[in-house]
């Protein structure tokens, strides 16, 4: 059993779940643009007071780490930093691919296609893709295959994939599905997954049960790539492209 609170706001939505010791997570997911800064801390305080748990009988906060959102991921992260110091609690964070791809393996779709290996890729601005490659495990989470790339996307490695998910699909069509050796059934591509505070709470429970909580000063954003905007001279460019 664990008491652990799991937060995103890597995304254009804001997401909070509380489990505590197996009940029923209590949950907050809602699409905010850039309203995140001033639902987070009202929301983890109503799941706090509904469950009637102090923040500091907690075990340990898990973060949405990134990459994702520049602006989201730092309001997060010191969100939680600020909860984590203040109460001597260790964090869980936990990357934002991996979330995907924790969630995905449970849904109808990929279940019913029997895929072993899988791609996510999400839509990263800037033309350029957010991109890893799992293998699916029966016995826990899915197993990241390499680090999580940032790369055009025609550059995505597809070979072997037999399901792909993230926004990117949607985003940037055959430019993504041309790298596929054989063509995806429409049953085995979800363009519509996202990042869920469920999704964050899943990985945490597992990393918590592996000893893997780790003390809040070593936190740090999972950026990817440090530059976050074109320049206008850039911008011209890929719009020729």
């Amino acid at each position: 059993m664990s008491r652990i609170l799991a937060i995103d706001t890597s995304t254009a939505w804001c997401s909070v779940a509380l489990s505590i010791d197996g009940s029923p997570s209590l949950i907050r997911h809602q699409a905010v643009s850039a309203g995140a800064s001033q639902l987070l801390l009202p929301w983890i305080e109503e799941l706090l007071r509904l469950s009637s748990t102090p923040l500091n009988t907690l075990d340990a906060i898990a973060i949405g780490i990134g990459p994702g959102a520049f602006t989201g991921v730092r309001l997060g992260v010191a969100v939680v930093q600020g909860l984590a110091i203040a109460t001597k609690l260790p964090v869980l964070p936990v990357a934002s691919l991996d979330v995907i791809a924790a969630q995905l393996v449970h849904t109808p779709s990929f279940i019913a296609s029997g895929a072993s290996t899988f791609v996510v890729a999400v839509d990263a601005r800037m033309g350029e893709v957010y991109w890893a490659k799992y293998a699916y495990s029966s016995l826990g989470l899915p197993k990241r295959i390499g680090g999580i790339e940032l790369s055009a996307p025609e550059l995505v490695d597809l070979i072997g994939a037999q399901y792909l998910a993230g926004s990117a699909v949607k985003e940037f069509g055959d430019r993504l599905l041309s790298n596929l050796e054989i063509r995806l059934l429409d049953s085995h591509i979800n363009t519509d997954i996202s990042i869920h505070a469920l999704g964050i709470l899943s990985c945490a429970q597992v990393m918590w049960s592996d000893g893997l909580q780790q003390d809040v000063h070593l936190l740090e954003p999972l950026y990817i790539r440090n530059k976050v905007a074109l320049t206008t001279l850039e911008r011209s460019l890929k719009s020729h492209v």
